[in-house]
């Protein structure tokens, strides 16, 4: 049976830690739990010690952000020799076969060194439809035809995405070893995207298993999405893609040419926008620079194992 490391981040997850933990007591694989708690001031941790004493519980101090934190606990499940590592949010859950179904994929799969991620099909809470972002995630990847098979109930055991947020990644050793861990200039938002851009970088794959379900009890109004938040950390996350190349200076460049259009355009609100913008990824070049430097040249990168 592989060791399976559950690592879950915590802030302030009382709404949600009796359905996350539950259902992990219930999972037909068994799984080992650890948790790292970024300051919770709801009783979180307590209600963990009371309720769940096989979880392991690491205490931060502070709030080091979702990345920082899971990178904690990925270092410490590799130390007890994690062969997966199954990172969930707090606000997320399993259903019985849910493992059971991922590694049924993982074991059936001929190159496994091909595998970055596997990954649930990801419900809502109301587990009875499809989280939002799945939906986007699936259509996206339109060519494999997973709409059409699932439509037709004829679906294939799993399907190659491009992108899932880490809501639900079981993450297999090799990867953990090879891509590293999260990108700690990220605090909250881009860090999946960012990790997952590495994943690219080092021609692993990631996949949606049709067979196993989890759920992610996330916002499901697009509306309510924070899209200004994405698209300035959209910047950073395209500067740091190893798959591309002299992407600051093209960003840079991008961001001085649109003020200037707009100032001429008498459309001040935008230039000061676009301004604020280069000011701002300028502050950050060789802090930006170096971190792209030193994710492409080290393995396990942002690890310490």
């Amino acid at each position: 049976m592989p060791n399976i490391y559950f690592i879950i981040v915590t802030y302030n997850a009382m709404q949600w830690a009796e359905r996350c933990f539950s259902s992990l007591r219930k999972s037909s694989v068994p799984v080992n739990v650890l948790v790292v708690d970024n300051g919770s001031t709801d009783g979180t941790q307590d209600f963990i010690k009371r309720n769940f004493n096989v979880v392991e519980l690491i205490q931060n101090d502070e709030n080091l952000g979702f990345g920082k934190a899971n990178n904690i606990g990925i270092e410490t499940a590799y130390r007890k020799n994690a062969d997966f590592f199954y990172l969930m949010n707090q606000d997320a859950w399993i259903f019985e076969n849910s493992v059971a179904e991922l590694l049924k994929v993982y074991n059936s799969y001929s190159n496994k060194s091909d595998i970055g991620i596997l990954s649930p099909v990801h419900l809502d809470g109301s587990e009875k439809k499809l989280d939002i972002f799945i939906d986007k995630y699936i259509a996206m990847n339109f060519e494999n035809r997973m709409i059409s098979d699932f439509y037709l109930n004829s679906p294939k055991p799993c399907y190659e995405i491009s992108f899932v947020n880490a809501a639900h990644w079981l993450i297999p050793k090799e990867t953990i070893e090879k891509v590293g861990g999260f990108n700690p200039y990220f605090f909250h938002y881009g860090e999946d995207n960012e990790y997952v851009n590495r994943i690219h970088y080092h021609q692993k794959k990631i996949f949606l298993v049709s067979g196993s379900k989890a759920v992610h009890d996330g916002k499901q109004d697009l509306e309510k999405v924070d899209y200004q938040r994405f698209e300035d950390l959209s910047l950073e996350t395209r500067i740091l893609d190893p798959n591309l190349t002299d992407e600051y200076q093209k960003i840079r460049s991008s961001l001085l040419k649109s003020t200037f259009k707009n100032l001429v355009l008498a459309d001040f609100s935008s230039a000061r926008k676009m301004h604020k913008l280069f000011r701002r990824i300028s502050s950050q070049e060789k802090l930006l620079q170096d971190n792209k430097k030193f994710l492409t040249s080290n393995f396990h990168a942002f690890l310490n194992l």
